[in-house]
């Protein structure tokens, strides 16, 4: 059955970089191209999004890519009429959309359906929250929330309809795997390291980390797009003192091979994920493709005051990884909680071992929890089915 909505706009204020940017432009994009929705993206920050959709002019206030209205988002002024107002209007992570737009929303008839989608948390308060309505408290209109989650009494994950054939196919062809790494400059002797890939908040602790990798007996290559862990990279490469690792860049030490990527579409991010034994990501969009690439990750979550974010990881934890003593331990040291278990940042050289040992029971558990989060539908489809339900009632109750 087609959904009833033919406009949708979205908005999005970029806090987190390129987790907030990806997401927005994901979901956009995926709701033009599978569900025939004309989608207007209104983004305050046009070079974060960039980054990760080059073909994107960062000087445009108006522009279409991918069958998407980009509009630049300057500022809560603007006149709207109730022309302007999609069938469904999406605010990302609670941010304030401008007062004129909201004016135009409880003028049009039909008014639209109203969501926040919120930011994605394993906890389970949020399935208690899911779908709960909040009425405007001028204005006839009534806001929506929506969470993304890990269970069907949430809105589930991003995921389009032709990743997991794609993801298939790319895993299992071996030539086209070694082409995609050798374009970066990865040899045949590190296609055949442990490969992994690093996207990480600057305050991960890297350093010691890659003093652990490279004194280990086993060969790594690491993978790091430009601009990511700026210090730690730097430090290892060599080069310009206070200088930046440009993409190209490599260096060897030990066990240790560090390459540094250029920033890459979104669809090679996913072959890079699919590439890679495991997976260093953060904050939430890079979080999700990791986890449908079915391979093993660790996730440096977004921090947040009063270690907040330390609750989230746990509450994360407890579903992904609940009996498996080394992923949680060294998860929770990469994000700088549970600390008080270790003496000092030479403990790398016994948690990454420890969690080497266990990878094979990692890739085991990323294979079953990617099966089963496909169980609760993609986030897209799952937010369209939700505002027809809502548009019907309120059809219902018009007549």
């Amino acid at each position: 059955m087609r959904n009833q909505a033919s406009t949708l706009t979205i908005f999005c204020k970029v806090v987190d970089n390129y987790g907030d940017a990806g997401i927005c432009w994901r979901l956009a994009r995926q709701l033009h191209q599978e569900h025939g929705i004309a989608v207007t993206l209104w983004i305050d920050d046009l070079q974060t999004l960039q980054r990760i959709c080059p073909d994107l002019a960062t000087n445009a206030d108006v522009q279409q890519l991918a069958g998407v209205t980009v509009r630049h988002w300057r500022d809560q002024a603007g006149d709207f009429s109730a022309g302007d107002v999609a069938d469904i209007v999406i605010e990302f992570f609670a941010c304030d959309i401008p007062p004129g737009y909201i004016a135009a929303m409880a003028e049009r008839n039909p008014r639209p359906v109203w969501l926040n989608l919120e930011g994605l948390s394993a906890e389970e308060w949020v399935e208690g929250c899911h779908a709960l309505p909040s009425m405007h408290p001028r204005l006839p209109l009534t806001k929506y929330f929506f969470f993304p989650g890990f269970t069907s009494k949430t809105g589930g994950l991003l995921r389009e309809s032709a990743l997991e054939e794609q993801r298939r196919q790319f895993q299992a062809d071996q030539p086209a795997k070694a082409a995609f790494l050798a374009q970066f400059g990865v040899t045949p002797a590190e296609m055949a390291s442990l490969k992994v890939s690093l996207f990480c908040y600057p305050h991960a602790p890297v350093a010691a980390l890659f003093e652990a990798w490279q004194g280990g007996g086993t060969a790594i290559t690491c993978l790091v797009p430009e601009g990511v862990a700026v210090a730690a990279i730097q430090a290892f490469i060599g080069g310009d003192a206070g200088g930046e690792a440009k993409p190209g860049a490599a260096r060897t030490r030990g066990a240790l091979t560090v390459r540094v990527l250029p920033f890459v579409a979104q669809p090679d991010y996913d072959k890079l994920l699919w590439a890679c034994d495991l997976n260093f990501v953060r904050g939430e969009d890079s979080f999700v493709r990791a986890q449908w690439a079915g391979m093993p990750f660790i996730w440096h979550i977004y921090p947040q005051d009063e270690n907040l974010h330390h609750k989230k990881l746990r509450a994360f934890l407890q579903r992904y990884s609940a009996d498996i003593g080394s992923l949680n331990a060294f998860s929770l040291r990469w994000n700088g909680a549970g600390a008080e278990n270790v003496n000092a940042p030479d403990d790398w050289s016994a948690l990454w071992p420890s969690l080497q040992a266990d990878m094979p029971k990692i890739a085991c558990r990323a294979t079953e929890w990617h099966q089963e989060m496909l169980t609760n539908g993609d986030l897209a489809s799952n937010l369209l089915k939700f505002a027809d339900s809502l548009r019907s009632v309120t059809t219902e109750n018009s007549v």
